[in-house]
């Protein structure tokens, strides 16, 4: 499934460079504000930070496909409930690394404003060591998420305010509790 999504993804973003009307890269970072739900967390959000490249592939003059790549650091905090769970001591604040490819459709209304919706993959890259030294495979490797949010683009400067809803449970324990992702992302990019 996680490869046809990306081979999807790959044709979308190769036909629309060979047709589109304007085609402009750039730069962004912002803040990562997420929280993964179920029993073995805090229901609080806390703060990562992500950093990136994008294009912006017009379409049309209103509509357009933006591909990105991020690395985002998700940072969270378990509950009580964790060692049950998981079956060893509970670690209180923890970090994930995760490369995020969202693939988002833009409709620009104006020159300013840009509403944008579509998927997002997300591929864990690292885990922090308290995870790892206990030889648990705890988070699945693959978040998929629906992105939808807003752009505001002032001359090159890009800033961007979404809400991530992740679609899968990246439990990999066995155990029945599901846990999904969300996230918030603010942030600045500016095109080259």
């Amino acid at each position: 499934m996680k490869k046809i999504l990306l081979l999807f993804a790959v044709a979308i973003a190769v036909s629309s460079i060979a047709s589109a009307q304007s085609l402009k890269f750039g730069i962004k970072a912002g803040a990562d504000i997420n929280k993964i739900s179920g029993k073995a967390f805090t229901d609080e959000f806390s703060y990562g930070y992500q950093l990136g490249v994008f294009s912006e592939i017009g379409i049309t003059e209103k509509i357009g496909i933006q591909p990105e790549i991020l690395l985002s650091q998700v940072n969270f905090d378990t509950a009580a409930g964790f060692k049950d769970i998981i079956g060893f001591d509970n670690f209180k604040a923890s970090k994930l690394s995760y490369v995020k490819m969202p693939l988002l459709l833009s409709y620009s209304p104006n020159s300013v404003v840009r509403l944008q919706a579509g998927p997002q993959f997300g591929l864990l890259v690292d885990k922090e060591k308290s995870i790892g030294e206990n030889g648990r495979n705890v988070f699945q490797n693959g978040d998929l998420s629906m992105v939808g949010g807003l752009q505001l683009n002032i001359s090159k400067v890009r800033l961007y305010g979404r809400y991530v809803m992740g679609l899968n449970n990246i439990n990999e324990t066995g155990s029945p509790d599901k846990w999904k992702s969300q996230s918030i992302q603010v942030g600045l990019g500016l095109t080259l």
